[in-house]
């Protein structure tokens, strides 16, 4: 990945070379600044499976314990990152940042916004959506279908476990089918793949609406899912210019089939 467009900025020494020194882990194409990133990656995947758990560890007495260190983690990486670009007002406009710095508010102030705690799993998706993940481990497949193929699946597991949060909070433990998240998981898979067993359904007008959003959602995203992988592939490779230099339109001309 092209390294971001240099902008002159007033700067202590320190800073400047603190600056440059991250701009190279994150950007820089050297073996040590690609182990740096596989670290980055890594320890994104602990904390996604940190958030997928927490419906079930939120009742351990050393949970906040772990959930504030998460958080200064998770607060030195995203200053780590935003320090490495030298247009922090483009770094600052992406989607990516902005769920980042969601994440971070729910891990800092988890009493003030635990409902929206399941929001947390909005990292799978920039996580796969983000150039760092496709220039490092994915580089052999950036730009390849299955860079596309990923990425939608990114979405429906990442819209999966969000409907599933929506469900939890709404109707768990006020609602008889739903007694824990599990049952809130249940019931999001059988209706987005519009399964419908019929053992579970959510009560009221906003449960209704839930449930129909949670099913046309899910057919949007299996489609999209379905083209990723039926579709034929893209050709990235460059067709040179010399190639239609001196081509009359005749060559271009399709012959009548033999059967014809």
């Amino acid at each position: 990945m092209a390294d971001p467009v240099s902008q002159k900025t007033p700067a202590t020494p320190g800073m400047s070379q603190l600056r440059a020194r991250l701009r190279e882990l994150y950007f820089g194409a050297t073996p040590g600044a690609i182990r740096f990133r596989y670290w980055v990656i890594a320890v994104d995947l602990l904390l996604i499976g940190f958030f997928i758990a927490s419906p079930f560890l939120k009742e351990y007495p050393g949970y906040l314990v772990v959930d504030y260190a998460i958080a200064l983690v998770m607060a030195v990486e995203v200053s780590a990152r935003g320090l490495a670009h030298d247009r922090l007002k483009d770094w600052i406009r992406k989607p990516a940042t902005w769920i980042d710095l969601f994440v971070l508010a729910t891990l800092l102030f988890p009493f003030w916004l635990f409902n929206l705690a399941f929001l947390r799993v909005l990292r799978i998706w920039s996580l796969f959506h983000s150039e760092l993940f496709w220039t490092t481990i994915g580089r052999r497949y950036d730009g390849t279908r299955w860079e596309e193929v990923s990425k939608a699946l990114s979405t429906m597991v990442t819209f999966v476990f969000v409907a599933t949060g929506f469900v939890y909070t709404s109707f768990a433990r006020t609602h008889p089918g739903i007694e824990g998240y599990v049952d809130a998981l249940y019931f999001t898979v059988t209706a987005l793949t519009t399964t419908g067993f019929g053992d579970i359904t959510l009560p009221g007008v906003w449960g209704k609406l839930l449930s129909i959003m949670i099913m046309i959602s899910g057919i949007t995203l299996f489609v999209r899912l379905a083209q990723t992988l039926i579709r034929p592939t893209r050709s990235t490779t460059p067709v040179p210019v010399a190639v239609f230099r001196g081509m009359t339109p005749t060559r271009f001309t399709a012959r009548p089939a033999a059967w014809c």
